[in-house]
């Protein structure tokens, strides 16, 4: 119902202001800052803000946005591509794949959250996706395999295919417990690319939370998802407009409504809440 809303076009005559109950679920924007590493994604908890470019993670200091550490890996490797952050029990957990190399390695590389020092890693190696997303939620990790129709690298062939993109759920000690496959149109929305960014956040009037909120990689919307009663395609609850163009989201470890997001166009770091629900 609220996706149906949103998309409706603007009438031509002024219509009486709704107040905000009517006006439905919705985010305005809270925070925002600029830096040169929002390229990639972000996540936050109550006193700071990380945000992660290919190689580099810059942790700020809320309030102020203040830069208080950094961790840069050297261009010749081993961290090639971090898609992603997201935060559990005092570690930085960085979603790190090969991408847009052949064939695919992804891992997950773990730091100290207080002084970003790198801790270790667990490698996935070869599997039918590049990890974008690796966030623990009710007592495990989670994480998103992405494909692309898109032609890329050395070889000149797409790299697997949109479609092929899911979410698994894992053991804590990294084995595939359960795996689901996101809504078709959703894909098709997002071709050449796929889903940038995915994190659990809160739910929405009818429909419990945890949901599972995805990002494209260039459309300023969300996906409000949840598990399906049968079958293994995650069913779609609401779809928001956002100021992010895709990329990786995070919502705040502090405050349940607020989403952490980028705009790679503007280097701009950009805080919205969740109201009306």
């Amino acid at each position: 119902m609220w996706t149906r809303r949103l998309a409706l076009a603007a009438p031509l005559l002024a219509a009486p202001a709704l107040s905000r109950a009517q006006q439905g679920p919705r985010f305005e924007p809270v925070h925002r800052f600029t830096t040169s590493a929002a390229r990639q994604g972000v996540c936050a908890d109550g006193e700071h803000v990380y945000v992660v470019d290919d190689r580099l993670i810059v942790k700020f200091a809320k309030p102020g946005f203040r830069e208080v550490a950094r961790f840069e890996s050297p261009r010749e490797g081993p961290i090639i591509h971090m898609n992603s952050l997201s935060l559990h029990e005092g570690r930085l957990l960085a979603a790190h794949s090969n991408y847009p190399e052949e064939p695919m390695l992804s891992s997950v590389e773990i730091f100290d959250a207080a002084t970003l020092r790198h801790e270790g890693n667990h490698s996935f190696g070869l599997m039918p996706g590049s990890l974008t997303t690796f966030e623990w939620q009710g007592g495990g990790p989670w994480a998103v395999w992405a494909n692309y129709s898109r032609v890329f690298g050395r070889n000149q062939r797409p790299y697997g295919h949109t479609h092929w993109t899911h979410l698994t759920r894992l053991a804590p000690d990294m084995r595939q417990m359960a795996g689901w496959s996101f809504p078709a149109d959703i894909l098709s929305r997002a071709e050449p690319m796929s889903i940038s960014g995915a994190s659990w956040g809160p739910g929405l009037p009818g429909h419990p939370g945890p949901l599972l909120w995805c990002t494209g990689h260039d459309h300023k919307e969300v996906y409000a998802l949840r598990l399906p009663r049968m079958g293994s395609r995650l069913e779609r609850v609401a779809t928001l407009p956002i100021e992010a163009e895709g990329q990786a989201i995070a919502w705040d470890k502090a405050e349940p409504d607020l989403l952490w997001m980028i705009i790679r166009s503007r280097r701009e770091v950009v805080a919205m809440r969740l109201v009306g629900a």
